[in-house]
């Protein structure tokens, strides 16, 4: 008895191991501190009540932005559009599945022919009295075909399309945070505007009664010309900052808009009333670094992206290896009559095993591999440099949140200072002990800290949204659903 051949053993051994070429991925190490520089300093609580990070927006306690946030996960066309994704990619990991089971098409025909009699063919048949010259034929067949995955490039193209899917799963969470999170930026710039915008008109009122003082103390002649010029411009000068203001405030509520799927101009009205910048939350637990990995969406879709990578290498490497499938065929063909398709002697069926190897075009698969290999390098350089911004983005949010809201406080404590000061030399100047220039003088300091105040206060607001976006918050992962997932492969 012959020994079997060197291949055939090498293909049995290929598919009783189920081996698969390329590399197997693991999840690289990213060096990262144990903490945040943030949580080694003294920085006080902002508020007594804690965020919690899953739903971090319900504790700025303003049901007008909770329900626009709500609105913006249904309505938000980023979103629809990630989500999309996401059926995109299922349809990849469900062709990338089917791949490696068998196929069968079923197809029949039935063919009815005339022959001519004009033709060599067709005068030499009719000279037979009983040929007919009409014809017909019927066919029915089943085919089935199947390529067997011995090497496992079909298998790393698998584990490559579910790594695709779990990323774009990822990335429409994080597009879902990104909503979110601008969303209350958006809304809280605009109550940041709305307060600046406040302070400005109350300004402007103040500046006109002082006008209107001076307007009567001058027809009565105990002001002077220069005394009424000087309080004009300084209205003028008020008067001229509630534009810019109110343009601002009008591109932040079409800009809410658009965040919520609507045309400009659909919820202005529902922002038209005054209401005051949300406090800011507590945050009582920020993690490590360490839990930005599982935390951060957008740094789950970078190491799945690099885990799809990793397995297209495998897949280009399998092209380097023979490709046997096998083919089978059966059915029934006659031209008898339809009558006896399927009767035993129109009955017909085949079997083939078919190879396909690229055996000269190994510098084409060379040059796949390079090119696999090379975005992978590209992924992980992407994924670790994502993890040093996704630290960055949290070291400076908590510091500007710090500093933004002892910034709010030494301007609040300026802006009642200022507000006495502006009494005092207004008092004053009636007396006629200081002149008008005091009194300007002490209505531009005001401005400037209240004005300043407002703004603080904002950034404080929104350094609070960009720390819980950098954290991660707004979602929970469920690992025991990630692990049914990785058992699927």
């Amino acid at each position: 008895m012959h020994p079997p051949p060197r291949f055939a053993v090498l293909l049995c051994l290929g598919m009783v191991a189920g081996c698969a070429v390329g590399p197997d991925y693991s999840k690289p190490s990213v060096e990262l501190p144990e903490h945040f520089s943030a949580q080694t300093s003294k920085a006080r609580q902002l508020a007594a009540e804690n965020a919690d990070l899953a739903a971090w927006w319900n504790a700025f306690n303003d049901p007008i932005l909770s329900q626009l946030i709500n609105r913006a996960l249904e309505q938000n066309l980023d979103l629809a559009q990630a989500n999309a994704r996401i059926e995109q990619a299922r349809g990849g990991l469900g062709a990338a599945n089917a791949a490696l089971l068998p196929s069968a098409t079923v197809n029949g025909q039935a063919a009815r022919a005339r022959q001519s009699l004009e033709t060599p063919l067709g005068q030499l048949l009719n000279s037979d009295p009983s040929y007919n010259r009409y014809g017909s034929a019927y066919e029915a067949n089943l085919n089935a075909g199947w390529e067997l995955d011995v090497f496992g490039g079909l298998r790393r193209g698998k584990e490559a399309a579910f790594a695709d899917y779990q990323a774009s799963q990822a990335g429409a969470i994080a597009t879902r945070l990104a909503v979110v999170a601008q969303t209350a930026d958006l809304y809280i710039s605009i109550r940041g505007l709305q307060a600046r915008l406040e302070i400005a008109r109350h300004q402007v009122d103040t500046r006109q009664q002082l006008l209107t003082t001076i307007e009567h103390l001058y027809a009565k002649g105990l002001a002077a010309e220069l005394q009424l010029n000087q309080t004009q411009g300084a209205l003028n000068q008020a008067q001229a900052t509630l534009p810019v203001l109110q343009a601002g405030l009008d591109s932040a509520m079409n800009a809410l808009d658009v965040m919520l799927g609507k045309a400009p101009g659909t919820y202005s009205a529902q922002l038209t009333k005054l209401a005051p910048i949300p406090d800011v939350p507590g945050l009582a637990y920020m993690g490590s670094p360490a839990d930005l990995l599982r935390r951060r969406p957008d740094l789950i879709a970078a190491e799945r992206r690099l885990a799809a990578s990793s397995a297209r290498i495998g897949e280009a490497m399998s092209e380097y290896y023979p490709k046997l499938s096998v083919a089978a065929l059966l059915g029934s063909a006659t031209s008898v009559s339809s009558a006896n398709l399927f009767s035993n002697g129109a009955s017909q069926a085949s079997a083939a095993l078919g190879l396909r190897w690229r055996l000269f075009d190994f510098g084409r698969i060379n040059a796949q591999i390079d090119l696999a290999k090379g975005q992978e390098a590209e992924a992980l350089a992407a994924y670790r440099q994502s993890v040093l911004r996704a630290c960055e983005d949290v070291e400076s949010a908590v510091s500007a949140r710090i500093n933004r809201e002892q910034q709010s406080t030494r301007l609040a404590q300026g802006e009642s200072a200022y507000a006495k000061a502006r009494a005092t030399s207004f008092a004053a100047y009636e007396k006629g002990v200081v002149s008008l220039i005091e009194v300007l003088d002490a209505d531009e300091h005001l401005l400037a800290a209240s004005d300043g105040r407002a703004q603080a206060q904002t950034e404080s607001a929104r350094a609070a949204v960009a720390t819980f976006k950098a954290l991660g918050g707004g979602w929970q992962r469920d690992d025991s659903g990630a692990r049914v997932a990785s058992k699927a492969l």
